[in-house]
Protein backbone atom coordinates (compact mmCIF):
# COMPACT_ATOMS: atom_id res chain seq x y z
CA UNK A 1 0.00 0.00 0.00
CA UNK A 2 1.98 2.79 -0.96
CA UNK A 3 0.74 6.43 0.60
CA UNK A 4 0.58 8.45 -2.26
CA UNK A 5 -1.90 6.09 -3.96
CA UNK A 6 -4.85 5.41 -1.99
CA UNK A 7 -7.06 7.53 -0.45
CA UNK A 8 -8.73 6.86 2.93
CA UNK A 9 -12.28 8.18 3.74
CA UNK A 10 -14.66 7.74 7.13
CA UNK A 11 -17.88 5.89 7.23
CA UNK A 12 -19.24 7.09 10.70
CA UNK A 13 -23.02 5.30 11.92
CA UNK A 14 -22.89 7.58 14.87
CA UNK A 15 -22.89 4.78 17.48
CA UNK A 16 -25.35 5.73 20.50
CA UNK A 17 -22.94 3.35 22.70
CA UNK A 18 -23.71 1.84 26.16
CA UNK A 19 -23.86 4.77 28.34
CA UNK A 20 -24.25 7.72 26.11
CA UNK A 21 -27.32 9.53 24.01
CA UNK A 22 -27.88 10.23 20.58
CA UNK A 23 -27.05 13.90 21.19
CA UNK A 24 -23.75 12.97 22.09
CA UNK A 25 -23.48 10.61 19.34
CA UNK A 26 -24.30 13.30 16.40
CA UNK A 27 -21.64 15.66 18.64
CA UNK A 28 -19.37 13.39 18.33
CA UNK A 29 -20.05 12.85 14.82
CA UNK A 30 -19.33 16.61 13.83
CA UNK A 31 -16.50 16.47 16.00
CA UNK A 32 -14.81 13.37 14.20
CA UNK A 33 -15.57 14.84 10.99
CA UNK A 34 -13.66 18.01 11.74
CA UNK A 35 -10.41 15.55 12.83
CA UNK A 36 -10.48 13.58 10.11
CA UNK A 37 -10.73 16.62 7.77
CA UNK A 38 -7.59 18.02 9.17
CA UNK A 39 -6.14 14.98 8.73
CA UNK A 40 -6.68 14.76 5.34
CA UNK A 41 -9.30 12.03 4.52
CA UNK A 42 -11.50 11.93 1.41
CA UNK A 43 -14.71 11.58 2.36
CA UNK A 44 -16.77 11.53 5.66
CA UNK A 45 -20.37 9.03 5.25
CA UNK A 46 -23.19 8.80 7.43
CA UNK A 47 -25.93 5.93 6.87
CA UNK A 48 -29.77 5.80 7.13
CA UNK A 49 -30.87 3.26 9.76
CA UNK A 50 -34.48 3.59 11.79
CA UNK A 51 -35.65 2.71 15.11
CA UNK A 52 -32.30 1.42 16.23
CA UNK A 53 -31.47 2.24 19.69
CA UNK A 54 -27.68 2.27 19.03
CA UNK A 55 -27.42 4.17 15.51
CA UNK A 56 -28.28 8.04 15.50
CA UNK A 57 -27.64 8.25 11.86
CA UNK A 58 -31.44 8.35 11.39
CA UNK A 59 -31.68 11.50 8.60
CA UNK A 60 -28.53 11.58 6.43
CA UNK A 61 -29.35 14.94 4.77
CA UNK A 62 -29.98 17.07 7.99
CA UNK A 63 -26.49 15.24 9.70
CA UNK A 64 -24.76 15.67 6.05
CA UNK A 65 -26.11 19.68 5.97
CA UNK A 66 -24.07 20.21 9.48
CA UNK A 67 -20.59 18.07 8.70
CA UNK A 68 -20.28 20.12 5.68
CA UNK A 69 -20.84 23.17 7.48
CA UNK A 70 -18.47 22.52 9.94
CA UNK A 71 -15.27 21.50 7.39
CA UNK A 72 -13.78 22.54 4.66
CA UNK A 73 -11.67 20.17 2.34
CA UNK A 74 -14.00 16.77 2.80
CA UNK A 75 -16.59 15.11 0.25
CA UNK A 76 -19.64 14.67 2.74
CA UNK A 77 -22.41 12.16 1.43
CA UNK A 78 -24.75 9.50 2.82
CA UNK A 79 -23.59 5.91 3.10
CA UNK A 80 -26.44 5.67 2.07
CA UNK A 81 -29.58 6.89 1.55
CA UNK A 82 -32.09 3.99 1.64
CA UNK A 83 -34.17 5.00 -1.28
CA UNK A 84 -37.56 2.44 -1.33
CA UNK A 85 -38.02 4.00 2.23
CA UNK A 86 -38.03 7.62 0.02
CA UNK A 87 -40.14 9.42 -2.81
CA UNK A 88 -37.07 9.54 -5.79
CA UNK A 89 -38.13 13.55 -5.62
CA UNK A 90 -37.44 14.61 -1.95
CA UNK A 91 -33.95 13.15 -2.45
CA UNK A 92 -33.47 15.11 -5.29
CA UNK A 93 -34.25 18.17 -3.34
CA UNK A 94 -32.27 17.50 -0.40
CA UNK A 95 -29.29 16.55 -2.28
CA UNK A 96 -29.48 18.86 -4.44
CA UNK A 97 -29.86 22.00 -2.24
CA UNK A 98 -26.79 20.43 0.03
CA UNK A 99 -24.72 20.21 -3.76
CA UNK A 100 -25.52 23.92 -4.21
CA UNK A 101 -24.74 25.22 -0.88
CA UNK A 102 -21.52 22.95 -0.67
CA UNK A 103 -20.82 22.62 -4.56
CA UNK A 104 -18.42 19.68 -5.62
CA UNK A 105 -17.72 18.15 -2.35
CA UNK A 106 -21.43 16.27 -2.25
CA UNK A 107 -21.96 12.73 -2.29
CA UNK A 108 -25.15 10.54 -2.93
CA UNK A 109 -24.85 7.45 -1.97
CA UNK A 110 -27.73 5.14 -2.20
CA UNK A 111 -28.64 1.92 -1.32
CA UNK A 112 -31.91 -0.35 -0.96
CA UNK A 113 -31.59 -2.10 3.07
CA UNK A 114 -34.92 -1.63 4.86
CA UNK A 115 -32.83 0.07 7.34
CA UNK A 116 -34.23 -1.09 10.44
CA UNK A 117 -36.87 -4.15 11.57
CA UNK A 118 -40.04 -4.84 9.90
CA UNK A 119 -42.24 -2.64 12.29
CA UNK A 120 -40.33 0.20 11.58
CA UNK A 121 -40.21 -0.69 8.07
CA UNK A 122 -43.53 -0.50 7.82
CA UNK A 123 -43.76 3.02 9.96
CA UNK A 124 -41.02 4.28 7.42
CA UNK A 125 -42.75 3.81 4.34
CA UNK A 126 -46.28 2.99 5.33
CA UNK A 127 -46.83 -0.07 3.26
CA UNK A 128 -44.15 -3.07 3.23
CA UNK A 129 -43.88 -5.54 0.70
CA UNK A 130 -44.68 -9.45 1.54
CA UNK A 131 -42.46 -10.86 3.07
CA UNK A 132 -41.87 -13.91 1.07
CA UNK A 133 -40.71 -11.77 -2.01
CA UNK A 134 -39.15 -8.89 0.12
CA UNK A 135 -36.02 -8.77 -1.60
CA UNK A 136 -37.18 -9.38 -5.12
CA UNK A 137 -39.43 -6.25 -4.68
CA UNK A 138 -36.76 -4.23 -2.97
CA UNK A 139 -34.57 -5.00 -6.47
CA UNK A 140 -37.94 -3.81 -8.61
CA UNK A 141 -38.54 -0.60 -6.95
CA UNK A 142 -34.87 0.62 -7.01
CA UNK A 143 -34.28 0.25 -10.18
CA UNK A 144 -37.00 2.38 -11.41
CA UNK A 145 -36.74 4.55 -8.22
CA UNK A 146 -32.76 5.23 -9.56
CA UNK A 147 -34.01 5.80 -12.78
CA UNK A 148 -36.48 8.65 -11.66
CA UNK A 149 -33.69 10.02 -9.52
CA UNK A 150 -31.44 10.17 -11.89
CA UNK A 151 -33.93 11.48 -14.11
CA UNK A 152 -34.25 14.79 -11.63
CA UNK A 153 -30.89 15.64 -11.83
CA UNK A 154 -30.64 15.63 -15.58
CA UNK A 155 -32.86 17.76 -15.93
CA UNK A 156 -31.92 20.94 -17.62
CA UNK A 157 -34.69 23.80 -17.03
CA UNK A 158 -37.99 22.28 -16.21
CA UNK A 159 -41.11 22.95 -18.53
CA UNK A 160 -44.11 24.33 -17.22
CA UNK A 161 -46.32 21.66 -15.78
CA UNK A 162 -43.65 18.92 -15.55
CA UNK A 163 -42.87 17.81 -11.86
CA UNK A 164 -38.97 18.89 -11.07
CA UNK A 165 -36.78 18.89 -8.09
CA UNK A 166 -35.76 22.79 -8.78
CA UNK A 167 -33.01 22.85 -6.56
CA UNK A 168 -31.94 19.59 -8.27
CA UNK A 169 -31.54 21.59 -11.92
CA UNK A 170 -27.73 22.05 -12.28
CA UNK A 171 -26.56 20.77 -9.06
CA UNK A 172 -26.10 17.19 -9.06
CA UNK A 173 -24.15 15.70 -6.45
CA UNK A 174 -21.50 12.63 -7.06
CA UNK A 175 -24.57 9.98 -6.87
CA UNK A 176 -23.00 6.03 -5.86
CA UNK A 177 -24.38 2.82 -5.67
CA UNK A 178 -24.19 0.67 -2.79
CA UNK A 179 -24.15 -2.86 -2.20
CA UNK A 180 -22.69 -6.60 -1.71
CA UNK A 181 -24.60 -8.42 -3.92
CA UNK A 182 -24.33 -8.93 -8.11
CA UNK A 183 -27.74 -7.06 -8.30
CA UNK A 184 -26.71 -3.85 -6.82
CA UNK A 185 -22.95 -4.64 -8.74
CA UNK A 186 -25.35 -4.66 -12.34
CA UNK A 187 -27.44 -2.01 -11.09
CA UNK A 188 -24.30 0.19 -10.62
CA UNK A 189 -22.63 -0.64 -13.84
CA UNK A 190 -25.79 -0.73 -16.04
CA UNK A 191 -26.49 3.35 -14.80
CA UNK A 192 -22.96 4.41 -15.42
CA UNK A 193 -22.76 5.08 -11.14
CA UNK A 194 -19.75 4.54 -9.00
CA UNK A 195 -19.93 1.19 -7.09
CA UNK A 196 -19.00 1.67 -3.22
CA UNK A 197 -18.53 -2.48 -2.27
CA UNK A 198 -19.72 -3.22 1.66
CA UNK A 199 -16.75 -5.48 2.87
CA UNK A 200 -17.33 -4.56 6.22
CA UNK A 201 -20.66 -6.21 6.42
CA UNK A 202 -19.78 -8.89 3.92
CA UNK A 203 -16.13 -10.09 3.25
CA UNK A 204 -16.55 -12.43 0.66
CA UNK A 205 -18.68 -9.43 -1.66
CA UNK A 206 -15.16 -8.28 -3.25
CA UNK A 207 -15.62 -10.29 -6.23
CA UNK A 208 -18.97 -8.66 -6.95
CA UNK A 209 -16.26 -6.02 -8.55
CA UNK A 210 -15.85 -8.10 -11.48
CA UNK A 211 -19.69 -7.73 -11.92
CA UNK A 212 -19.64 -4.37 -11.66
CA UNK A 213 -16.85 -3.71 -13.88
CA UNK A 214 -18.49 -6.08 -16.42
CA UNK A 215 -21.75 -4.37 -16.81
CA UNK A 216 -20.48 -0.77 -16.54
CA UNK A 217 -21.54 1.32 -19.21
CA UNK A 218 -20.09 4.83 -19.89
CA UNK A 219 -21.54 7.97 -18.95
CA UNK A 220 -21.26 11.62 -18.84
CA UNK A 221 -20.72 11.54 -14.92
CA UNK A 222 -18.44 8.46 -14.99
CA UNK A 223 -16.94 8.06 -18.31
CA UNK A 224 -14.55 4.86 -16.18
CA UNK A 225 -15.75 2.47 -13.16
CA UNK A 226 -14.88 3.87 -10.17
CA UNK A 227 -15.06 1.78 -6.92
CA UNK A 228 -14.26 1.76 -3.24
CA UNK A 229 -14.93 -0.54 -0.45
CA UNK A 230 -15.38 0.12 2.76
CA UNK A 231 -13.35 -2.12 5.70
CA UNK A 232 -14.05 -2.06 9.31
CA UNK A 233 -10.63 -1.14 11.21
CA UNK A 234 -9.48 -1.00 14.57
CA UNK A 235 -5.88 1.19 15.60
CA UNK A 236 -3.81 1.28 18.73
CA UNK A 237 -0.31 1.60 19.61
CA UNK A 238 -0.38 -2.11 19.75
CA UNK A 239 -1.88 -5.26 18.60
CA UNK A 240 -3.00 -6.21 22.03
CA UNK A 241 -4.80 -2.68 22.77
CA UNK A 242 -6.62 -3.13 19.48
CA UNK A 243 -7.81 -6.74 19.96
CA UNK A 244 -8.89 -5.28 23.24
CA UNK A 245 -10.93 -2.18 22.04
CA UNK A 246 -12.30 -4.78 19.44
CA UNK A 247 -14.53 -7.51 22.33
CA UNK A 248 -17.17 -4.31 22.52
CA UNK A 249 -17.82 -5.07 18.91
CA UNK A 250 -16.82 -8.98 19.44
CA UNK A 251 -19.50 -8.87 22.35
CA UNK A 252 -22.34 -7.09 20.34
CA UNK A 253 -22.05 -9.63 17.88
CA UNK A 254 -21.83 -12.66 20.81
CA UNK A 255 -25.55 -10.83 22.38
CA UNK A 256 -27.17 -11.16 18.51
CA UNK A 257 -26.14 -14.93 18.79
CA UNK A 258 -27.74 -15.20 21.81
CA UNK A 259 -30.37 -13.13 20.83
CA UNK A 260 -30.32 -10.32 22.94
CA UNK A 261 -29.63 -6.62 21.20
CA UNK A 262 -27.41 -4.48 23.34
CA UNK A 263 -25.69 -1.03 22.93
CA UNK A 264 -22.17 -1.38 21.72
CA UNK A 265 -20.45 -2.34 25.44
CA UNK A 266 -17.31 -0.98 26.95
CA UNK A 267 -14.18 -3.37 26.29
CA UNK A 268 -13.85 -3.91 30.18
CA UNK A 269 -17.67 -5.47 30.00
CA UNK A 270 -16.59 -7.90 27.22
CA UNK A 271 -13.36 -8.69 29.10
CA UNK A 272 -15.34 -9.53 31.97
CA UNK A 273 -17.79 -12.21 29.53
CA UNK A 274 -17.38 -15.99 29.75
CA UNK A 275 -17.42 -17.50 25.91
CA UNK A 276 -18.06 -21.13 24.90
CA UNK A 277 -16.16 -22.23 22.55
CA UNK A 278 -18.13 -22.91 20.13
CA UNK A 279 -19.08 -19.12 20.53
CA UNK A 280 -15.81 -17.56 20.24
CA UNK A 281 -15.57 -19.52 16.97
CA UNK A 282 -18.97 -18.07 15.67
CA UNK A 283 -18.35 -14.73 16.62
CA UNK A 284 -14.29 -14.96 15.23
CA UNK A 285 -16.56 -16.04 11.72
CA UNK A 286 -18.76 -13.20 12.10
CA UNK A 287 -16.11 -10.85 12.52
CA UNK A 288 -13.56 -12.02 10.48
CA UNK A 289 -13.68 -9.31 7.80
CA UNK A 290 -12.38 -6.91 11.24
CA UNK A 291 -9.27 -5.58 10.72
CA UNK A 292 -7.57 -4.70 14.40
CA UNK A 293 -3.45 -3.95 15.18
CA UNK A 294 -0.85 -1.22 14.87
CA UNK A 295 -0.95 1.22 12.16
CA UNK A 296 1.78 -1.38 10.18
CA UNK A 297 -0.30 -4.28 10.77
CA UNK A 298 -3.43 -2.68 9.60
CA UNK A 299 -1.52 -1.31 6.28
CA UNK A 300 -0.81 -5.19 5.48
CA UNK A 301 -4.00 -6.02 6.35
CA UNK A 302 -5.44 -2.96 4.09
CA UNK A 303 -2.49 -4.81 1.08
CA UNK A 304 -4.38 -7.87 1.63
CA UNK A 305 -7.63 -6.53 0.81
CA UNK A 306 -6.52 -3.89 -2.40
CA UNK A 307 -4.34 -7.09 -3.75
CA UNK A 308 -7.57 -8.84 -4.92
CA UNK A 309 -9.07 -5.63 -6.49
CA UNK A 310 -7.19 -2.66 -8.16
CA UNK A 311 -9.39 -0.54 -6.05
CA UNK A 312 -8.04 2.62 -5.13
CA UNK A 313 -10.26 3.94 -1.89
CA UNK A 314 -10.66 2.53 1.59
CA UNK A 315 -13.96 3.54 3.15
CA UNK A 316 -13.33 3.11 7.18
CA UNK A 317 -15.73 2.17 10.14
CA UNK A 318 -14.40 1.97 13.53
CA UNK A 319 -16.50 0.00 15.93
CA UNK A 320 -15.49 0.63 19.34
CA UNK A 321 -16.90 2.27 22.57
CA UNK A 322 -15.08 5.52 23.70
CA UNK A 323 -15.05 8.42 21.33
CA UNK A 324 -11.73 9.22 22.34
CA UNK A 325 -10.32 5.55 20.86
CA UNK A 326 -12.57 6.06 17.87
CA UNK A 327 -10.87 9.25 17.07
CA UNK A 328 -7.48 8.08 18.26
CA UNK A 329 -7.65 5.21 15.80
CA UNK A 330 -8.35 7.40 13.15
CA UNK A 331 -5.35 9.76 14.06
CA UNK A 332 -2.84 6.26 13.46
CA UNK A 333 -4.39 4.95 10.31
CA UNK A 334 -3.84 8.68 9.06
CA UNK A 335 -0.31 7.74 9.60
CA UNK A 336 -0.49 6.14 5.93
CA UNK A 337 -1.68 9.32 4.15
CA UNK A 338 0.14 11.75 2.28
CA UNK A 339 -0.19 15.27 4.22
CA UNK A 340 -2.96 17.42 3.85
CA UNK A 341 -2.91 19.63 1.74
CA UNK A 342 -4.37 21.81 4.58
CA UNK A 343 -7.60 22.05 6.68
CA UNK A 344 -8.87 24.74 4.22
CA UNK A 345 -7.94 22.76 1.33
CA UNK A 346 -10.63 21.95 -1.17
CA UNK A 347 -11.04 17.75 -2.01
CA UNK A 348 -9.74 18.44 -5.47
CA UNK A 349 -6.70 20.20 -4.49
CA UNK A 350 -6.15 17.66 -2.14
CA UNK A 351 -6.07 14.66 -4.50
Amino acid sequence: MRDDDVRLSVLDTSPIVEGSTAREALHNTVDLARAADALGYHRYWVPEHHSMRGVASAAPAVLVARIADATNGLRVGSGGVLLPNHAPVVIAEQFGTLEALHPGRIDLGIGRAPGGNSRAVAAVRKTTPDRGDFADQLADQLADQLAELLGYFAMSEPERGTVAAIPAVGNRPDVWLLGQSSTSARLAGANGLPYAVAHHLNPDCLEQIQTYEEAFWPSAANPEPRVLISVAAIAAESDTRAEWLAGSTRLKTLSRLRDSRIRLPTPQAAAEVTWTQDERAEVAHRTRGLLTGTPDAIRQQLDAVLSKTHVRELMVTTPVHGHDDRRHSYELLAELLPKPAGPGASATERY
